[in-house]
C-alpha cells in the first residue's frame, strides 16, 4: 500500500462535511497549547509520574523513590508538568506535595487508559 492509496483519485470538496469539521477547529494558539500538553505526556517517566498521582499526593521524596530516580531528575520533569497545569503543589514545612491539577487531567489519563484497553 502507498501514500497514494489513500487518496481520491480526483479531487472533490465536501462542503457539508467540512461545514461539521470547522467548529471544533482550534485557533493557533490552542493548537500549540494542545501540542504542548500531548509532546509532554509523550514521555514515559511524565506518564509515569501522571499515574502515581491519580489518586494522592506524593512529594518529590516520594516520586523519587517510586519512580527510581533522583530528585533533580523528578524536580526537572514536575517543573514541565506544573508549567503546563498537569500538576500543582503545595508547601509542609521543608516538603512540596504534588497533585494532578484537576479532575480534567484525571480524566485526560484515565481516557487514555480506557482507549489502550479497548
Amino acid at each position: 500500500m502507498t501514500v497514494l492509496d489513500d487518496c481520491c483519485d480526483e479531487t472533490t470538496i465536501h462542503p457539508d462535511l467540512i461545514v461539521h469539521a470547522r467548529p471544533d477547529l482550534p485557533g493557533e494558539a490552542e493548537t500549540l497549547r494542545l501540542a504542548e500538553l500531548f509532546k509532554a505526556l509523550a514521555d514515559p517517566t511524565r506518564v509515569r509520574m501522571v499515574a502515581a498521582l491519580m489518586h494522592t499526593e506524593l512529594c518529590v521524596d516520594d516520586l523519587a523513590e517510586l519512580l527510581g530516580m533522583t530528585q533533580s531528575a523528578v524536580s526537572h520533569q514536575l517543573r514541565l508538568l506544573r508549567h503546563l497545569h498537569l500538576v500543582q503543589f503545595r508547601k509542609e514545612g521543608k516538603h512540596s506535595f504534588y497533585r494532578l491539577d484537576d479532575d480534567h487531567v484525571r480524566d485526560l489519563f484515565q481516557r487514555s487508559r480506557d482507549h489502550l484497553n479497548c
